[in-house]
């Protein structure tokens, strides 16, 4: 296996741990997870959202709109960030913030400006991912009621993953 470039903390092998649970990772796309995608989009007026699940060395989209591809590395990545903190993680202007103006996802394709994401907490309290929404514009930040509202759909994410795993348990008996 390839070694993660940074070593990982003992909150984020928790995660790792939590996620490898679910059984989610690498998996075909499911109309819950897109749903809320979708609705995420939609909401907050971003082209991009994502449900991203972080393993040890990449960040993988469970489910996306307005972006191609299904993984970046975990070094780039927003959502690392992101699952370090409490509540919802946001950047208004990526070129202005020295995290992140020489990202590759910055200086290049998807141009990302914006950013804001909610941490998936599961009952444990592991972080494994965010719901987040992307825009290519600057300056947009959601209101503290756009937050709560985000933070609610990553509830959801993280509720459709328990009641998926919950469901591959009851199968397998």
């Amino acid at each position: 296996m390839v070694r993660s470039r940074h070593q990982l903390d003992e909150a984020e092998k928790q995660g790792l741990s939590a996620l490898a649970g679910y059984g989610i990772l690498d998996t075909p796309n499911e109309p819950e997870f897109d749903a809320i995608v979708k609705e995420a989009a939609r909401t907050f007026d971003f082209p991009i959202a994502l449900i991203s699940l972080l393993d040890e060395n990449r960040q993988w989209f469970k489910a996306k709109v307005g972006l191609e591809p299904s993984e970046i590395p975990r070094s780039i990545s927003f959502c690392t960030h992101a699952v370090r903190g409490s509540g919802v993680f946001s950047v208004a202007d990526t070129t202005q913030d020295e995290r992140f103006a020489s990202n590759p996802l910055v200086t290049g394709s998807p141009n990302i400006r914006s950013y804001a994401g909610a941490p998936l907490k599961t009952s444990n309290g592991s972080r494994v991912g965010t719901l987040c929404v992307i825009d290519t514009r600057v300056g947009r930040s959601l209101t503290p009621a756009e937050q709560v509202r985000l933070e609610e759909l990553a509830n959801r994410v993280v509720n459709a993953m328990e009641r998926r795993r919950n469901e591959k348990k009851s199968a397998s008996v």
